[in-house]
């Protein structure tokens, strides 16, 4: 009996080894378990890297400025295109060529409202965080509200219309040439030094054509020369109706303000016996195919016809010349505005609308002790030193006011000499004491 209490209490001490064993198993199974929980939430953890990793891709790929352009390929201002069409790719090269994570996407602005509102459209679906353009004041203003409404920064290398300079939706809007305040003086100064004493100022009845022809004709009156203004409509044209005007007013020169519509009115003043060097022509005309289309037969038809316009500077347009045989015309003004926006974008690190748009001014004057530069690799290198710059243009400082219009203006005089549009003189002109 006491050997089977022995074997009875070594086999209660088995049965409970055994379950102790048992315990042991689970718990290697419960880590066993607990390691696979650890795997799968370190697997977890990987996949969210892995997701944090292309958040950051899409962050980087957002990281591009997207500049649309709107610029004239049809339209009243095609034959004034070319210059401001190069003058962005131009600009898109040395972006380019410096590694700035700019894209530029393009398209017409035309000088129809409807094709500009829809080429804009367009851009802002493919992405583009700014516009430059449109190319005629009027056009500009058909698209402005759509961009301040959107938040999206404007820049015109071309408008020259006072009325931007003081309406409420322009918040979103610069530009890089200045209003018209700034060529009046100039033409007035020409004419009045050539001996006119009774001048015609020939403008069509629009945004661009009134206000234009008002400034002229009252610095015209300044200078001591009397003046007569004569207003037609551009979608109408009566080319004999304007010039049997101009001979009423008994005018002995004619400055005309127009675009392509204009070329009748030349036509008829030649036919009326108005001599081409008592002939004045605005920026709208600054084209050095102008005798061509005058008279495709004679290449000095217009042969002291006297044209200003905005232009960009000399080693500019040297560049610039090459690929558009001549026409400067906004050229270096447009390239201005694309570098801006592109600085603009280097210094606030975001397509945000309005921190672009406090960097515009940042970037475009001298707030003191700013570095001044003048192509994109100089400004840029200061701006990741962490220095203010101030840039200054291909067209000049531009030096921008309060409402986003530059207080520095470069303007090209050219006459038509034996058939070639040939510059005469050049003058620069400094609107900051307006400012």
């Amino acid at each position: 009996r006491r050997l089977w209490k022995v074997l009875a209490l070594l086999l209660a001490f088995t049965l409970v080894a055994a379950a102790c064993g048992d315990d042991d198993d689970t718990a290697d199974d419960a880590d066993d378990t607990a390691d696979t929980a650890d795997d799968a939430a370190d697997d977890a953890d990987d996949m969210a890297d892995d997701g944090d990793d292309m958040a950051d891709d899409g962050d980087d790929a957002a990281d591009t400025l997207v500049i649309g352009t709107a610029l004239p390929e049809s339209g009243g201002l095609a034959f004034l295109g070319p210059p401001m069409i190069q003058g962005a790719e131009l600009a898109r090269q040395d972006l380019e060529a410096a590694g700035a994570n700019v894209e530029i996407i393009t398209g017409d602005s035309g000088t129809d409202g409807a094709v500009a509102q829809e080429t804009v459209g367009r851009l802002l679906g493919s992405g583009a965080n700014a516009i430059v353009g449109a190319a005629a004041s009027g056009v500009s203003q058909d698209i402005i509200q759509t961009l301040f409404d959107g938040m999206v920064p404007q820049c015109s290398g071309s408008n020259t219309s006072p009325a931007f300079s003081d309406q409420d939706n322009a918040a979103y809007y610069f530009r890089t040439v200045p209003p018209d305040e700034a060529v009046s003086p100039i033409i007035a100064d020409v004419v009045a030094a050539a001996g006119h004493t009774k001048v015609a100022v020939v403008a069509r009845a629009d945004d661009y054509g009134t206000a234009l022809g008002d400034l002229v004709a009252s610095e015209l009156t300044g200078l001591g020369v009397e003046n007569e203004q004569i207003g037609y409509d551009p979608e109408n044209v009566a080319a004999d109706s304007v010039v049997a005007s101009v001979a009423g007013a008994g005018a002995d020169a004619v400055v005309l303000i127009s675009f392509d519509e204009g070329f009748p009115i030349i036509q008829a003043a030649l036919e009326a016996g108005v001599p081409a060097s008592a002939m004045y022509g605005a920026d709208g005309l600054f084209w050095n195919g102008l005798n061509g289309e005058i008279d495709p037969a004679n290449p000095n038809v217009i042969d002291g016809f006297t044209l200003i316009g905005a232009s960009g500077g000399e080693d500019f347009n040297t560049r610039l010349t090459e690929l558009t045989e001549g026409n400067l015309i906004y050229g270096g003004q447009v390239y201005d505005c694309v570098i801006t926006l592109a600085l603009a974008f280097a210094q606030a690190g975001t397509t945000d609308g309005e921190a672009l748009m406090t960097a515009v001014f940042d970037v475009t004057r001298d707030d003191g002790g700013d570095t001044a530069c003048s192509t994109y690799v100089e400004c840029v290198t200061a701006i990741d030193a962490g220095e203010g710059i101030n840039y200054e243009g291909v067209a000049g400082p531009i030096d921008l006011d309060d409402v986003g219009d530059p207080t520095f203006g470069r303007y090209a005089i050219a006459e038509f000499q034996d058939g070639v549009l040939t510059a005469i003189d050049s003058q620069d002109i400094d609107l900051s004491f307006n400012s």
